[in-house]
């Protein structure tokens, strides 16, 4: 009985999805088809790996790394983005030992945030 929940409730997500994604091209050819362009939506959802040592960061960058709770090499979160996290993704972006990236749902692979 809770297979046949789950297969359903995951046809239901996979629906969703699927009509987000149309709706967003949909968004993007009126747009081109009227002669404006359309701005897609920021990403709401980061994750951020670790990728090297802490020996010479500065205290605010190490503040930072402790309040994402990335204390060791190789450690990921995933991050909820709003203008705190942003900020704090900000203060530690200049710094080349993490990697950000959002979840691309329609392709199932991780897309590089923009700095």
């Amino acid at each position: 009985a809770k297979r046949t929940q789950y297969f359903k409730r995951a046809e239901q997500y996979c629906k969703e999805y699927r009509k987000a994604e149309l709706d967003e091209l949909r968004l993007k050819r009126e747009a081109k088809k009227e002669g404006n362009f359309y701005v897609p939506s920021e990403p709401k959802l980061a994750f951020v790996i670790r990728i090297r040592g802490i020996n010479q960061v500065s205290p605010k960058v190490r503040k930072v790394l402790q309040l994402f709770r990335l204390r060791q090499i190789n450690n990921g979160v995933f991050i909820k983005l709003n203008k705190a996290t942003v900020n704090m993704l900000r203060i530690i972006g200049k710094w080349p030992h993490i990697w950000p990236g959002s979840l691309v749902l329609s392709d199932q692979h991780w897309d590089d945030v923009c700095r």
